[in-house]
């Protein structure tokens, strides 16, 4: 949506060919955002704001090839119709990690183990803080790095926001269950935005969350309903045996099935993680080896709201210098 708003203020024709019913993708399923628990709604205002009465907005768009002739591409959807564009801006987004695959957790198993998305979807409707026994939960568990920075499951880059994201939702969890305690089971606090390292003090100054340097290595069920967690503590290289009454698993970024069905049409490169690779980190991170064709967003690899939004920006700027014939656009980076 904003690299659409930023061409179309431009003075080109854009045409914004979403999969889905409405417009939004993640961000609609997200109640609040970090660090200043901005509503998420109010971001996607925004961003709707820039393309009202200026984009060509199709929902429900299915691609089914893709063709270039002459400079110029074509888009076939399954409803027969056709786009022809100059130019294209991939923006497929990501899913989250599949929390089934980690057996050892629980998930789908035992009623008391949800997401990340779970909770926030929780948290967003407002309701009264329950757990599956219809009880108000004691202790709270949040699991770092679920389906991030695991051999496993043969994902090895970190997801990038989920601790951040754990630190506001345990806030939030204790904001609506004061008398509860909160435990944080990470492998390393990776807080790299700016005002995020505050949230990380005020979590455990003010609202007493602890934080356990660990993994889990298992969650069971016990006969009152609990989970019964072990984790290594590493930071004193001991085991940890602990009860629950709810565990949240901060499932990270993988690419999307879109992603992949789109860069496979174009005959685009991956990298080693699955995710759109581009033509150069530093110097052209939005330009994929195909003329025409360009990324932003998730796509090529976890991004918070923040980073996709500039990086959506950065896409447009690339766009237009390449279909004006700017001489910038042509220029290739240095070996190094």
């Amino acid at each position: 949506m904003e690299a659409a708003a930023y061409l179309s203020a431009m003075g080109f024709s854009v045409a914004l060919l979403e999969k889905d019913n409405q417009l939004g993708g993640h961000l609609l399923k997200w109640d609040r955002l970090f660090p200043n628990n901005r509503k998420a709604v109010e971001v996607l205002e925004f961003l709707k704001e820039g393309i009202e009465h200026k984009v060509e907005i199709v929902l429900n768009a299915e691609i089914i090839g893709i063709d270039r002739l002459e400079g110029e591409y074509r888009v076939k959807t399954r409803d027969g119709r056709v786009f022809q564009a100059n130019a294209i801006l991939l923006a497929t987004g990501y899913e989250v990690f599949d929390a089934h695959r980690k057996e050892e957790y629980g998930y789908g198993i035992y009623d008391n183990v949800i997401t990340s998305v779970d909770l926030e979807d929780w948290l967003g409707r407002n309701r009264e803080f329950l757990n599956a026994q219809g009880k108000v939960p004691r202790k709270v568990g949040f699991i770092h790095c679920v389906g991030s920075r695991d051999e496993k499951v043969g994902n090895l880059y970190c997801s990038k926001i989920c601790c951040v994201n754990a630190v506001k939702q345990s806030i939030e969890v204790k904001q609506k269950v004061p008398k509860a305690d909160i435990f944080c089971f990470y492998m390393d606090m990776r807080m790299f935005g700016i005002h995020f390292e505050e949230m990380y003090k005020e979590a455990q100054e003010k609202y007493g969350i602890t934080f356990i340097r660990g993994r889990l290595s298992e969650a069971s069920e016990n006969m009152d309903g609990q989970l019964v967690l072990k984790v290594e503590d590493t930071l004193v290289g001991r085991p940890l045996k602990m009860s629950v009454d709810l565990l949240v698993l901060m499932v990270g970024f993988v690419p999307s099935q879109g992603t992949r069905k789109m860069g496979e049409l174009l005959g685009l490169n991956f990298d080693s993680t699955g995710f759109l690779s581009f033509v150069d980190e530093h110097t052209l991170p939005n330009e994929t080896s195909r003329p025409g064709v360009f990324v932003a967003g998730t796509c090529t690899s976890p991004k918070s709201i923040n980073d996709t939004i500039t990086d959506a920006r950065s896409a447009a700027a690339q766009i237009a210098s390449y279909l004006n014939g700017y001489k910038i656009a042509a220029r290739r980076p240095v070996n190094v």
